[in-house]
């Protein structure tokens, strides 16, 4: 092999042999380059060192109420699946068609989507970009416009050419904007996990609050058919002289006062029933309901109860604080990189010739290889200004994070006192119906043995159907507190078998 000649062009290799070579030098000065990132590392807040909700000790259960108590433990696991507590198929199966058929939730999935796909075309800043160029025109020359006399010409001009580009995130920009698109990502997907929490409370909530209203109609009902007898018989004692016709008019005006209460329950079970046949997808017209029964919902008796420092890892509002936070700093970063120069390697090659057969001759290629950088020099403050306004936007974003996390806090202990006051009403309650049905076999006994009028059997039977109607009610709500103490520690999306995406079934 001979060595060349001195007076050899120092450009003796191929064109293309010299594009493989720079793209080469670009890949070692990418690695070279990339290994910082301006701005600050996100750093997820720190837990709370609380290790309660309330001012006073949390107590293990709650009073005996109804012949139950309810336990807290942390040691007790929030099933994802936590409806199934209440031990009804009927309600488990109108929570499943809901996550199945629900809009809302089909949003959140296809927002989570679009995220994620937002993602990965993120993820193209880390690779060359390549393309490609054709070109054919047909051109007149005029050779004026050089200062040349000559007579134009006619002729044909056909391109074809190929580049390659290649950004050098030296300041970290681009990782600072997949890394505020990721954080995007994570936020959908906790809104996805808020929906799905938000659905079945919502579900569970309202079958507990139609069965409530249905059962307090039917008790209604029979309350006034109690009081409607009643009137009757004060009647026939005013007909007779033994009681004022006063009586009458105070029983007409209980009468009409019950009844008064019947539209406005009918007009909330109403509405319990469209807004069921809303979370389940389908039109208000074409509801098909199951009917369940209050007494038919058992009550769950071991209640979870996760620590402050779980909660905020656990609940999907907290987490979506969390992701927003992510964003704000990371976009600290993207706007502090922009300030900086920024810099790029580009290479071209390709042909040109009159016509497609001529492409390949020597004097039509043309090539070109080589860095480029962009410095700011002067842009009128907005580049200061813009750093500025993201990092306000972060201490914005970290306030809410830190608003979101004490309304958690609160929820939850609202939740844990609620519980024990149900406890409490929930016992006055049933010891009001327990005294009240007492009361009225005993004056049922009496009657029979003719001590008492019939009129006092019916005031009695009156009460025992008020007291009922308040002791349904007070079921109504331990049961419903119950529900809010699961939603408010994040509905356990955490011990799914498999996480499930926004939308469907975990």
């Amino acid at each position: 092999m001979t060595a060349a000649p001195v007076d050899a062009p120092r450009m003796a290799f191929s064109a293309p042999e010299s594009m493989r070579h720079g793209a080469l030098i670009c890949a070692a000065v990418a690695c070279l380059l990339c290994g910082c990132a301006v701005g600050p590392d996100f750093v997820r807040p720190a837990p709370p060192t609380e290790q309660r909700y309330t001012s006073e000790a949390q107590i293990d259960k709650t009073l005996t109420a109804d012949g139950q108590a309810q336990r807290f433990g942390v040691d007790i696991p929030l099933a994802a699946d936590w409806w199934k507590l209440f031990k009804s198929e009927q309600l488990d199966a109108m929570v499943r068609r809901a996550i199945v058929d629900n809009p809302t939730l089909q949003a959140a999935d296809a927002s989570l989507r679009e995220s994620q796909d937002n993602l990965r075309a993120g993820y193209g800043v880390f690779f060359p970009r390549v393309d490609a160029t054709a070109d054919g025109s047909r051109n007149r020359s005029a050779p004026i416009s050089e200062g040349l006399q000559t007579p134009g010409s006619i002729y044909n001009l056909v391109t074809v050419s190929g580049s390659i580009g290649y950004t050098l995130d030296v300041f970290g920009g681009d990782r600072r904007m997949v890394e505020s698109l990721q954080a995007q990502t994570d936020y959908q997907r906790n809104a996805g996990n808020a929906a799905y929490l938000a659905l079945t409370a919502n579900v569970v909530n309202t079958c507990i609050a139609r069965a409530a209203y249905a059962s307090q109609i039917r008790a209604t009902v029979q309350l006034i058919a109690m009081e409607t007898e009643q009137l009757a018989a004060i009647q026939a004692q005013v007909n007779v002289g033994t009681s004022p016709y006063s009586s009458v008019l105070s029983m007409r005006s209980l009468i009409a006062a019950n009844q008064a209460t019947l539209a406005p329950l009918r007009q909330k079970l109403d509405q319990s029933e469209h807004l069921l046949a809303t979370l389940e997808g389908i039109p208000s017209s074409g509801a098909s309901l199951p009917d369940i029964a209050l007494s038919s919902l058992a009550l769950p008796a071991d209640l979870p109860l996760s620590l402050p420092s779980d909660l905020v890892r656990q609940r999907p509002d907290i987490l979506q604080a969390e992701a927003l936070l992510h964003v704000a700093s990371a976009n600290i970063g993207v706007a502090t990189a922009a300030m900086f120069p920024s810099f790029s390697l580009t290479g071209t090659y390709g042909a040109a010739g009159t016509g497609l057969g001529n492409l390949s001759m020597p004097a039509g290629r043309f090539w070109s290889i080589g860095p480029s950088v962009s410095i700011p020099l002067f842009h009128g403050g907005s580049l200061w200004y813009t750093r500025k306004a993201a990092i306000d936007a972060y201490q914005v974003t970290e306030a809410n994070y830190r608003q979101a996390v004490l309304t958690a806090f609160a929820q939850v202990a609202d939740c844990l006192k609620a519980l024990e006051h149900d406890a409490e009403a929930l016992q006055a309650q049933t010891e009001a119906q327990r005294a009240a049905k007492d009361a009225l076999h005993l004056l049922n006994v009496n009657y029979d043995t003719g001590m008492v009028a019939y009129v006092d059997v019916l005031a009695a039977d009156v009460q025992y159907r008020q007291a009922t109607i308040l002791y349904l009610q007070a079921v109504a709500q331990r049961e419903q507190d119950t529900v809010a103490l699961f939603a408010a520690l994040g509905g356990g999306w955490w011990n799914a078998k498999s996480q499930a995406p926004a939308g469907k079934s975990p």
